[in-house]
């Protein structure tokens, strides 16, 4: 049995459970004398007067939510308002078996054969900074425990409770990686789930889908150090461009919007005429060649 809390029915109101039992009660005098109009009547109009005010309190509660959403929570009204769509099986022609089906569409996400890997022979960088167990512990205080792991399944709450019990055992893990510069072939095994695109007239088409890649998590990790490591220097040496927003820590999308409306209007209140143009580059994408075991995982 599922145990009811505030938050099964937020709307739910004292003047609610009144009118449940009044209901309740005029409801049983009606099933008590089945010939009596009076008491029938006086169960309809109970009856209307309950289920009136649950959509009044609903109502009431949304749009009480509406008006303090937040940045954070818009994105929940949003599903709430339009609902999730039901999933879209893949209908590709030429393709009635599974096998055909993931053929067809490694094909399209991933062309081209990937190049071959050499076996190299591993050196130590002599000025690469030690690794620090703190550093590990700002990757891991920036991981999502509900993010999906990959081919590893091993979620991000589990490194977390390893790292808080015996924190030299991802170090002692992670130190030899980041000492010789290498991000084994092991770590970016990933697995591709393929999503249907919402709107599309037809799913009969791969370009009618979009692919979501799973990495493994303890991959995650190393990456997050690494890349606060190399988002450090690209600052320090002014290699980004200083409205660069994405990918940086303390950034988001809402300082890039900040940032071109500020400049937007300030043209604008000096008399100029301001356009402003967006590029869709997510197509350049496909023409990369992926890695081995990201297409084979």
């Amino acid at each position: 049995m599922k145990r009811v809390t505030f938050r099964s029915k937020p709307w739910w109101s004292e003047l609610l459970s009144v009118l449940r039992k009044a209901y309740n009660s005029a409801l049983r005098s009606s099933k008590r004398d089945r010939f009596d109009a009076s008491l029938l009547a006086a169960a309809r109009a109970a009856r209307s007067a309950y289920f009136k005010a649950i959509k009044k309190a609903k109502r009431a509660h949304w749009s009480s939510f509406l008006a303090s959403a937040t940045p954070q929570t818009v994105w929940t009204a949003k599903r709430f308002a339009v609902g999730r769509p039901p999933p879209r099986f893949p209908d590709l022609p030429g393709a009635s078996t599974p096998p055909e089906l993931n053929r067809a569409l490694l094909d399209h996400f991933f062309p081209g054969e990937p190049a071959g890997f050499t076996d190299t022979i591993l050196l130590p960088f002599r000025e690469c900074i030690p690794l620090a167990p703190d550093e590990i512990s700002r990757a891991l205080a920036r991981s999502s425990p509900l993010s999906a792991p990959g081919p590893d399944a091993i979620p991000n709450s589990v490194w977390k409770r390893v790292h808080r019990v015996a924190p030299h055992i991802i170090h002692d893990l992670l130190a030899p990686l980041v000492t010789y510069g290498s991000h084994p072939l092991t770590l970016k095994r990933a697995d591709g789930i393929v999503l249907d695109k919402p709107g599309k007239p037809a799913y009969d088409s791969p370009s009618s889908f979009r692919v979501i890649v799973l990495l493994q998590t303890f991959s995650k990790i190393l990456e997050r150090i690494m890349n606060s490591r190399l988002s450090g220097v690209a600052r320090a040496t002014a290699l980004l461009n200083p409205h660069q927003c994405g990918s940086l820590a303390g950034l988001s999308a809402s300082d890039a919007v900040t940032t071109l409306t500020h400049e937007v209007k300030t043209l604008q209140m000096a008399g100029r005429k301001v356009s402003t143009l967006f590029l869709d580059i997510k197509g350049g994408f496909r023409q990369c060649q992926p890695l081995h075991p990201l297409r084979h995982a």
